[in-house]
């Protein structure tokens, strides 16, 4: 899942986890999460020039899912992700949550994440992961309109 939003965001990754997944995966996904969302926090600074906002509706064989991002220094996550068979497997793909809410609590940004539809547990982990990194996309790329101010009315992000 991290190489589709490597691959998708445009944002080079290398990460190393280790963890106690011989008790579960939960601490791990939750802590990739984290830190995922420190570095992306950092690589930003103070978000000069940035479009700060991204919005993308994926679709993923049956799934469809929707995401929007604010990369506006507060932490917020709305799932709204309603499925029957949460196992791929060895894998409750309910983690998913747990590594969105890390990454927007270390990132401080708004996530939105919606499965509008969609029944196959992988496709819609992969629809998940696909539709934020599209939408960090959006959010991260530089707008030359912006003279490479901060995109706040406040001149701040902080």
């Amino acid at each position: 899942m991290l190489t589709l939003f490597s691959r998708h965001a445009l944002i080079d990754l290398k990460v190393k986890a280790d963890g106690d997944t011989e008790v579960d995966y939960h601490h791990t996904v939750e802590d990739v999460g984290i830190v995922l969302g420190t570095a992306i926090k950092e690589a930003l600074g103070d978000k000069a020039g940035i479009r700060r906002y991204g919005f993308f509706i994926l679709p993923m064989d049956e799934t469809l899912a929707r995401g929007a991002v604010d990369l506006s220094n507060r932490a917020m996550l709305v799932y709204q992700v309603e499925i029957s068979n949460y196992m791929v497997k060895d894998f409750n793909i309910a983690l998913v949550r747990e590594f969105f809410q890390g990454l927007a609590n270390a990132l401080a940004c708004n996530l939105h994440l919606k499965l509008e539809y969609g029944e196959e547990p992988h496709h819609i982990a992969e629809a998940l992961f696909k539709v934020f990194a599209r939408s960090m996309r959006a959010a991260v790329e530089i707008d030359p309109r912006q003279g490479g101010r901060v995109p706040s009315t406040k001149g701040t992000l902080a």
